[in-house]
């Protein structure tokens, strides 16, 4: 018990001689979970069990390493990124024009920009390669006269089949991804910018599509990724790329499921890279509409380490 000291007058409350002590701290315990245990241990035992079914396999993993930088694979990789970075360049401009076309008041040009949609959306697009290739067997000739004049086998090259395939199938996409990023953008914004006589082009140059990049950029960089994968698909139509470099390298070694693994490790390294960069990307456009910017990387990793010494569970 507290000691009571009496002092000074009668009519006032004792005071007492030991100050009281503070709150204690609370110390919270953690809900265990293990229902999480179990399934972390589920997880694990089938990814052991997948590991060792493949080391148990007749698969040559030193052809992997061996052929990691080979020149071929080397110059795949960057047919793949040259390719994938000339096809999204069509697809980002055939998608911001058939996006102002499709939000166009113009029945006409809203039409065609909805047609087109239609047509690339619903349909393979290795289908759309095949078509691009063998259009030589309904046009024999190209003829732009006076500009160009040659056999449609010689003019359609695997280059620019891989190219209108990609290409313009991806505008379609990017349609829908521009025009969403538009309307996200208050009419307001419009509204004042023509009252302050600036032109429906300035408008969108300078007011809307700044402010519709915020929406445009993620699903964009879904889109690249996507596309970088997409590529794949051009050794159908003798496009020498990473995977059709990967196919030959096989067939003439004998290793042909070691290359898909060689494939598709490289394949893993620049999806990564272009992931990194699409977070920054993000992160720069985030400016204008977050308080605070998401930590990049780097921080996350810097906070992890500073929180390992501190006490948890503990709350003053």
């Amino acid at each position: 018990m507290t000691d009571i000291k009496k002092t000074g007058p009668a009519d006032q409350p004792p005071i007492p001689s030991t100050p009281p002590t503070g709150p204690e701290a609370i110390r919270a315990v953690p809900v265990r979970h293990y229902g999480r245990y179990v399934s972390a241990v589920i997880a694990i035992g089938a990814f052991v069990a997948i590991v060792y079914a493949f080391s148990q396999g007749k698969i040559n993993w030193g052809a992997v390493p061996d052929y990691f930088f080979d020149h071929r694979i080397l110059k795949g990789v960057t047919q793949t990124l040259l390719l994938t970075a000339l096809s999204m360049v069509i697809g980002i401009v055939g998608g911001v024009l058939l996006a102002v076309m499709r939000l166009s008041r113009n029945p006409v040009t809203s039409s065609i920009a909805w047609f087109y949609i239609w047509f690339f959306r619903g349909t393979p697009v290795l289908v759309q390669l095949f078509v691009w290739f063998n259009l030589g067997l309904v046009f024999e000739y190209i003829d732009l006269m006076p500009i160009y004049k040659d056999y449609w086998s010689s003019f359609m090259t695997p280059l620019l089949t891989a190219l209108l395939g990609l290409g313009l199938n991806e505008a379609a996409y990017m349609a829908e991804i521009c025009r969403a990023g538009l309307l996200s953008v208050d009419e307001g914004q419009t509204e004042a910018s023509h009252a302050l006589g600036m032109s429906h082009g300035k408008t969108l140059r300078r007011v809307v599509i700044p402010q519709a990049m915020r929406v445009i950029v993620p699903p964009t960089g879904n889109e690249v990724i996507n596309m970088l994968k997409t590529t794949s698909l051009v050794a159908a139509v003798q496009f020498y790329e990473l995977f059709k470099y990967a196919q030959d390298i096989g067939q003439g070694s004998g290793a042909p499921v070691e290359m898909y693994f060689l494939a598709a490790a490289w394949y893993l390294i620049m999806t990564s890279v272009l992931s990194i960069g699409q977070y920054y990307l993000e992160r720069y456009y985030a400016r204008g509409s977050s308080r605070n910017l998401p930590p990049t990387p780097f921080q996350k990793v810097r906070a992890n380490l500073l929180s390992l010494g501190r006490p948890k569970g503990v709350m003053a």
